[in-house]
C-alpha cells in the first residue's frame, strides 16, 4: 500500500498573515515579506508534522491511494481521514494494462479515526500477483484554513513557531512536539490497539 499526495497544498491556502501575527513579528518597514517563504515551509512542515501524526488530512486536497493485495476481501481500512470522496479506481494487471471501474464499485463507511471501504456487492476486486489497484481520493478537514477545527489551526501555529524559533537548533530530538501541540492534537490521534495496549 502507498498514499501520496496529488494536489498539494497552494501557498494561498496557508495562514501566513496569522502566523506572522503569531510570532508577532513587526510591519510597516517595507519588508514585510521578506521572509514569507521561509514562513511559509515552516507552516507546510507543521502541517504535514500534524497530519502525519494525526493521520488526518487537514486541508481538502487530492490523493492517490495503491493497493497491491487486500487483508481481507469484504473490506478495507483507508489510510486518512476524512474522506470526502472517490474520484477514481483504476485496476491494472500484472502486464500493467488498466481498466476503469466505477466509483459507484465502492462505498465509504464513514469515520473520524478510520473510514473503511467497502465493495457494493460481493468482494474487492481480486488482485492477482503483480496487479494493483490505484484509487484517487479528495480528503481533508476543511476546504479553507477556516474551516478548520480551531484547535488543530492552533496547534499547526504553534508548532510552526517552534520550527522557527529553534531553526538553527540540531541537537533537538527528532520525534520532539512541544507538550502544548500534543495536547491539542491528542483527542484527533488514531487509538492502536496491540498486545493488549492502546497506543
Amino acid at each position: 500500500m502507498m498514499l501520496s499526495e496529488v494536489t498539494p497544498v497552494p501557498d494561498t491556502a496557508l495562514p501566513l498573515e496569522a502566523f506572522k501575527a503569531h510570532l508577532r513579528l513587526g510591519t510597516g518597514f517595507g519588508e514585510d515579506d521578506l521572509q514569507d517563504s521561509v514562513l511559509t515551509g515552516f507552516l507546510r512542515a507543521s502541517l504535514a508534522a500534524i497530519e502525519n501524526r494525526t493521520g488526518k488530512a487537514l486541508l481538502q486536497r487530492g490523493f492517490l491511494w495503491v493497493i497491491t493485495g487486500w487483508r481481507r476481501q469484504d473490506w478495507a481500512a483507508l489510510p486518512l481521514a476524512p474522506v470526502v470522496a472517490l474520484t477514481s479506481a483504476t485496476l491494472f494487471d500484472a502486464e500493467g494494462d488498466p481498466s476503469t471501474l466505477a466509483t459507484e464499485t465502492f462505498w465509504v463507511e464513514p469515520d473520524s479515526q478510520q473510514p473503511r471501504l467497502h465493495p457494493r456487492a460481493g468482494s474487492l476486486p481480486r488482485l492477482e500477483s503483480g496487479a494493483r489497484l490505484e484509487i484517487t481520493l479528495s480528503a481533508g478537514m476543511g476546504a479553507s484554513w477556516q474551516d478548520l477545527p480551531h484547535d488543530l489551526a492552533q496547534a499547526v501555529l504553534m508548532l510552526a513557531a517552534h520550527y522557527y524559533e529553534y531553526r538553527d537548533d540540531t541537537a533537538l530530538h527528532g520525534g520532539c512536539m512541544p507538550f502544548g501541540v500534543v495536547s491539542l492534537i491528542d483527542r484527533y490521534r488514531q487509538l492502536r490497539i496491540s498486545a493488549g495496549r492502546a497506543s
